[in-house]
């Protein structure tokens, strides 16, 4: 019996990526849906010779006017790449070549390469396609405005991943609004655990990490001696959810994102979580287990969390847990396969299988 392949593109990538798990969990569920329906990663990476292009320019100073975006044409299929057991699922189905048959396959593209359909020319191949948007702010993947908007036009379907992508992208192009499907993500909360909390305090220095440094430079003097701050960097998955089970707050440095998930990840272990929206994050940021700070304000940032250090309460994490079990439910599988049954019932319209 044929299939409808359902194929996300993704660039090679070996360490943790919250975009990257949402599609990796999005495809697994997707091959245990139905059974017209499989679906596959095909992982990108740039030739050798684009690469030492890139370099090159870089080195020389090289600066080109129009900025066009990677190339889709100077890449090539990364066939001996597996992401990092300690973040993905063993059992993703990858596909080894770039090949696409336009009777069975379609193609969802992210935004961060949203101008590839129009240099693969899928339109006049008869590929039909879609494209992600997990981050409204990665949608600028070219300079060449015509091709951008070009290839959102002739796209099937735009998946958008939360409510503040989704107004974001109604407002920049209110043409398209009748192509989006809000996709959801889950939160695996079977994972996520609450243990024994201590006097801790963690972040995520890969994101803001000037912000996060200005911050510590502020606490050295202020912090009572008997916490600490823990760095979660090039973790294990285990690593950071036995971390987060056991620290009483979380500081968010979130940067224009369309839904950050370490922040709803270390609330539903059991932090209080502290700092910047990111943007996204605006959906499910709430009192009392979210505190919101502006983006920069460090002096506001670190006056917040020493005070809410100082009163912080033993029975915190028990009198949260309706919240807790409100945000689990906001991220929830149930939710997520609704969103992808949708997806599969829109897809299908387009093939006669």
């Amino acid at each position: 019996m044929k299939k409808i392949n359902i194929i996300y593109l993704l660039p090679e990538m070996k360490g943790a990526s919250g975009g990257a798990k949402v599609i990796y969990n999005h495809s697994l569920k997707l091959n245990k849906i139905k059974k017209n329906i499989s679906s596959t990663v095909i992982h990108l990476k740039k030739k050798i010779s684009y690469k030492l292009e890139a370099s090159l320019s870089k080195k020389l100073n090289i600066f080109k006017e129009k900025h066009s975006g990677w190339n889709p044409n100077k890449m090539k299929v990364s066939k001996f790449f597996s992401p990092s057991l300690d973040w993905f699922n063993k059992d993703i189905n990858s596909k080894k070549k770039f090949s696409l048959d336009k009777n069975t396959d379609f193609l969802i593209i992210p935004e961060i390469w949203s101008h590839f359909p129009e240099d693969l020319n899928l339109k006049k191949k008869g590929i039909n396609y879609g494209i992600f948007i997990q981050g409204f702010f990665h949608m600028n993947s070219t300079s060449d405005f015509k091709k951008l908007k070009s290839s959102y036009k002739n796209a099937k379907i735009i998946l958008i991943s939360s409510d503040y992508n989704i107004r974001c992208f109604k407002e920049m192009f209110p043409e398209f609004k009748n192509k989006i499907l809000r996709i959801n993500f889950s939160i695996n909360s079977n994972k996520l655990k609450i243990s024994k909390k201590t006097n801790t305090i963690t972040y995520m220095p890969r994101k803001l990490p000037d912000h996060s440094q200005l911050l510590l430079f502020y606490l050295k003097n202020l912090l009572p001696r008997n916490w600490k701050i823990v760095p979660l960097n090039n973790v294990s998955e285990n690593y950071l959810i036995k971390s987060l089970s056991r620290s009483k707050f979380f500081l968010s440095f979130s940067n224009l994102e369309g839904l950050g998930i370490p922040p709803i990840e270390a609330a539903l272990c059991g932090n209080k979580v502290i700092g910047y929206t990111g943007g996204g994050g605006v959906e499910y940021w709430k009192e009392p287990i979210f505190k919101k700070i502006e983006s920069g304000d460090i002096n506001k940032f670190g006056k917040k969390l020493l005070h809410e250090i100082k009163n912080y309460k033993k029975n915190w994490v028990i009198k949260t847990k309706k919240d807790r079990i409100k945000l689990e439910k906001q991220y929830s599988i149930k939710k997520e396969i609704k969103t992808l049954n949708l997806l599969i019932n829109k897809i299908s319209k387009f093939y006669n299988i």
